[in-house]
C-alpha cells in the first residue's frame, strides 16, 4: 500500500498559506499553487496593489512562475490550486495554459469563470470545487469586514 501526504487538500492548504501572505500584505486574499508531478512549481498570491496591476492576480503571477520554471507555456501536466475560483480573465489564461486540472476552494457567483453559459477552460481540463470551501470564503470574509 502506498501512502501519499500530498494529496489535493495538501495542496490547497499551501494555497491557502498563500493567500494569508495577500492579506498580510493587505492583497485580496487569493493565494494559488501550480503542481506537476506532486511537485509545487509555482506559488503566488495576488500582487495587484503592490505592482499597481489589475491583471496581477495570483493564478497570473503562478502561471507565468510556472512556464519559466518548466520552460515552456503549456502546463498540460499541471494542476492549479486556487483559492477562490478563477476569474474569467485567469479562466482565459488556464484556457491558453492548456491546465490538466483546476482545483479551487471559494466559488465566485459575480465574477467567476462559471457565471459563463459556456466553457471557458480547454476541453481536457477537470475542474474540482469546493476544496476547503469554508476556509477559503472566510479568509476572504474577514478581509472584506476589515475594509468595511
Amino acid at each position: 500500500m502506498e501512502i501519499n501526504p500530498f494529496d489535493d487538500t495538501y495542496f490547497m492548504k499551501q494555497a491557502l498559506l498563500q493567500a494569508k501572505e495577500a492579506f498580510d500584505k493587505d492583497e485580496v486574499p487569493v493565494g494559488a499553487v501550480i503542481v506537476c508531478d506532486n511537485q509545487i512549481i509555482a506559488r503566488a498570491h495576488n500582487y495587484t496593489e503592490a505592482l499597481n496591476d489589475v491583471t496581477a492576480h495570483a493564478e497570473m503571477q503562478a502561471f507565468t512562475a510556472a512556464a519559466d520554471y518548466l520552460g515552456g507555456k503549456y502546463l498540460n501536466e499541471c494542476t492549479l490550486y486556487v483559492t477562490i475560483e478563477p476569474c474569467i480573465m485567469c479562466g482565459g489564461a488556464a484556457y491558453w495554459t492548456q491546465l490538466k486540472k483546476v482545483v479551487y476552494g471559494a466559488k465566485d457567483e459575480k465574477r467567476g469563470f462559471s457565471s459563463l453559459e459556456e466553457n471557458i477552460l480547454h476541453p481536457k481540463t477537470e475542474i474540482e470545487s469546493g476544496l476547503l470551501q469554508e476556509e477559503c470564503s472566510k479568509l476572504l470574509s474577514d478581509f472584506f469586514k476589515s475594509k468595511r
